[in-house]
């Protein structure tokens, strides 16, 4: 996507405006400038002026100039502030294959996975941190959201490894896992990396807020022509109105569950962007006590083009 540019060469100083505010920003100098050209055309009264008390025009250019840097200063200080959330969200990323790897190996060592079903995982969740790395590589000159690859993909699978990678969760803790995924279910248009991303880290959080002997479902419904709507519920302790929306906000993280367990409370941002870049939408019912459920949307496949 190009960055909209206007450089202007006259009157002295050089100043670059970019970015979606172009307009605004050309309001705020335009007054100034036509201050300078004033005064730059008054060359014959310029010892007058100054002798009145006015600004010279030497004293009016390096305002400009500061006024400039500042300009600039604001640029940077934007730049950097997306690098830090970039950066936020790719540990984030890069911690859902390390868990599900982590908990593979656990349950391997216990013998509760065969060897060959380890392996698998473990062979999966390397390709994932792979691809994680190349994006990094690609993500210095393109946006976060052109690194997607949606194709035609089926979401019941999805949701069944999802389950199994995150096994030692739920496994001997009397939780009450309920799926329910209709056998006409259709195809999606999203990218098959994301979605399970999205799915593992929504089952994760219900199952380390869900106390034991509690419930967990998984649904996935097709509820209009045009959109299939995934949502995972639980029995935990509830999401307080005032905060469901905050909650899919950069590095938010209630204080009633921050102590329960690790993380940079960029999850839920995560898994809005994945969302709304594949043009569905996230949101939560919930009741404090009552436990929560997540749902989003995915695009039907109708023959988009890859």
């Amino acid at each position: 996507m190009a960055t909209p540019a206007l450089i202007k060469l006259e009157p002295q100083p050089k100043q670059i405006f970019a970015g979606n505010a172009i307009q605004k920003q050309l309001q705020n100098w335009l007054p100034r400038w036509r201050q300078l050209g004033m005064v730059s055309g008054l060359s014959t009264n310029l010892t007058q002026v100054e002798a009145s008390g006015g600004p010279s025009q030497r004293e009016m250019q390096l305002e400009d100039q500061l006024l400039v840097l500042r300009q600039e200063n604001e640029t940077l200080t934007s730049r950097l502030g997306v690098q830090e959330r970039l950066l936020r969200m790719v540990a984030h990323e890069l911690r859902t294959p390390l868990t599900a790897a982590n908990l593979a190996l656990q349950s391997y060592r216990r013998e509760q996975i065969a060897r060959e079903r380890f392996f698998d995982v473990i062979d999966r969740r390397l390709e994932d941190i792979e691809q994680l790395s190349h994006d990094l590589l690609e993500v210095g000159s393109t946006r976060w959201e052109a690194l997607f690859n949606p194709q035609r993909l089926g979401l019941a699978p999805i949701a069944a490894e999802s389950i199994l990678e995150l096994e030692k969760l739920w496994v001997n803790r009397r939780l009450e896992l309920l799926t329910d995924v209709p056998s006409d279910l259709p195809d999606v248009y999203a990218d098959q990396r994301r979605m399970r991303q999205v799915m593992l880290n929504l089952l994760e959080n219900a199952l380390k807020f869900t106390p034991d002997g509690g419930q967990v479902s998984l649904k996935l419904l097709h509820r209009t022509s045009q959109w299939v709507q995934v949502s995972v519920s639980d029995t935990g302790p509830g999401i307080p109105t005032e905060e469901q929306q905050r909650i899919f906000q950069d590095r938010v993280r209630l204080p009633q569950t921050a102590g329960q367990a690790p993380g940079f409370g960029v999850g839920l941002s995560v898994c809005r962007r994945i969302v709304e870049v594949h043009g569905g939408r996230i949101w939560v019912v919930s009741d404090p006590g009552e436990g929560a459920a997540f749902h989003f949307t995915v695009p039907v496949w109708r023959g988009q083009a890859s």
